[in-house]
């Protein structure tokens, strides 16, 4: 008897993000509105926490730590959510099946870690809450970016959503220097850099983080070797060399 596929075949920690996403958003929709502001505030990412304002914003010292995970949890509102879901369904899912559960939630969350960190470099002692997965998410993108071409240019685009751990990775030296990926890079960077000029605001008082997405990308895209089990099981020919 030929075995039957699942209608939705998601990764099992990539439904638990986004059940946690919708959690979080939930829970914040039941408190009252100082309480929700207070947790919103707590759980995002504030670079002046590490200018000495730390004591003073809710979360406290505690935040400083745990803000660099916590506000890829947390969303400004249901489109924000819904964004963020998706595209985390649409590469988590290919990302989960190649490298295993484990080493996908590793991967994200420091992905999420990284655009947190390229948005404190560019803007040290700023009094802004940063929320959203975006950061996480754009890792992902630039992760993918190691094998998404190896599939194409064999005519096995297929692979992505059946054994994305069957494909090939572009080692980092040849991934600097594909055309293609360089160009795909250029155009994420470009979209991005559209929101210094007005472009991609998020409801009536929320803009897009445009460092974290940079950041969380080029973590992605140079650090995915580490995470990739498939290099493992590679010929020498195919293996990564950092």
């Amino acid at each position: 008897m030929p075995q039957r596929e699942p209608i939705f075949n998601v990764p099992g920690a990539v439904l638990g993000m986004i059940a946690i996403f919708i959690v979080v958003h939930v829970a914040r929709q039941w408190m009252p509105v100082g309480d929700a502001n207070w947790w919103l505030i707590a759980l995002a990412f504030i670079p002046a926490r590490y200018s000495g304002y730390s004591a003073d914003i809710p979360g406290g010292e505690i935040a400083s730590f745990t803000s660099f995970i916590t506000h890829a949890f947390t969303h400004a509102d249901a489109t924000h959510l819904a964004i963020n879901s998706a595209w985390l369904l649409a590469f988590g899912s290919v990302l989960c099946r190649r490298i295993g559960s484990l080493r996908f939630i590793a991967f994200t969350l420091m992905g999420g870690v990284a655009g947190a960190c390229a948005f404190w470099i560019m803007h040290p002692g700023l009094l802004v809450p940063v929320i959203g997965a975006s950061g996480a998410v754009a890792a992902m993108m630039g992760g993918v970016m190691r094998f998404l071409f190896a599939a194409l240019d064999r005519g096995e685009g297929f692979l992505l959503r059946e054994a994305p751990e069957t494909i090939p990775l572009t080692s980092l030296a040849e991934a600097l220097t594909h055309r293609r990926i360089l160009l795909s890079s250029a155009l994420f960077v470009g979209i991005n850099l559209l929101a210094i000029v007005g472009f991609g605001s998020m409801g009536s008082t929320g803009t897009i983080a445009w460092e974290a997405h940079l950041g969380g990308y080029a973590f992605g895209l140079l650090a995915f070797g580490f995470f990739d089990i498939a290099t493992h099981n590679a010929s020498p020919s195919q293996a990564e060399i950092e």
